[in-house]
């Protein structure tokens, strides 16, 4: 199971969004496995939006303090406008791409858990994140769809509808995003700790590391 996110531009506070997150229960996924433990992949699907968040939260991390960036200020918040870093989820870590010392990915994701579990919940959220993506090809089939059947069948209303469909799912598209990562495809990586990271090759992407992690049943320090 994967889900992807790519880094471009933003401080963390989320601040031009106006989102404010309800306070997550310490040990609400691990209440939920225990009393759903019969279901088939429950653990890897509770594990995978956890790791998703923690990619997150590194990613903003990093890019929070990379001198590889020119702030742009919108709204009352600066941005730091970079695709410097991308990442990769699974539900046994995820892969961070772009040029990073280990040494500062380790600070950087250590620093990322700690402030997700301690109250930075908007860290999980990322406006790059694939999920925004997978939101918008679906609000533009749907549109497109819905218009087809409403509109003559003329080409220039149907083009016109397509064009329609399309504006107007781009517009939709980040916010309801936002919404279903805050409430589908991530959580707060209470259960998770940090194994190891190792450097790797997947794929054709060029630097490459892997951040390992494992499921716990409550927090624990990860230094």
């Amino acid at each position: 199971m994967y889900t992807y996110t790519s880094a471009k531009g933003g401080k963390s506070s989320f601040d031009f969004l106006n989102f404010d997150f309800t306070a997550p229960q310490q040990t609400q996924d691990a209440d939920l496995l225990r009393q759903l433990s019969f279901i088939p992949g429950l653990k890897e699907i509770l594990m995978l939006r956890q790791v998703h968040a923690l990619e997150h939260a590194t990613v903003w991390v990093l890019s929070e303090s990379t001198r590889f960036y020119a702030p742009t200020k919108t709204s009352n918040n600066f941005q730091v406008d970079n695709e410097l870093f991308g990442g990769l989820s699974t539900d046994q870590g995820f892969y961070l791409y772009g040029e990073v010392n280990i040494s500062d990915l380790r600070r950087a994701v250590t620093l990322a858990l700690h402030r997700l579990t301690d109250g930075e919940w908007n860290l999980a959220v990322h406006p790059r994140c694939g999920t925004n993506v997978s939101v918008s090809m679906l609000l533009t089939a749907g549109l497109a769809v819905s218009l087809h059947l409403l509109l003559p069948r003329g080409p220039m209303e149907q083009l016109v509808g397509l064009a329609l469909a399309a504006t107007t799912a781009a517009e939709l598209a980040p916010e309801i995003g936002i919404l279903a990562q805050r409430y589908l495809t991530t959580a707060i990586p209470f259960n998770l700790a940090i194994e190891n990271i190792t450097v790797t090759r997947e794929g054709w992407r060029r630097g490459a590391h892997f951040v390992k992690v494992r499921w716990q049943d409550c927090k624990q320090n990860t230094n």
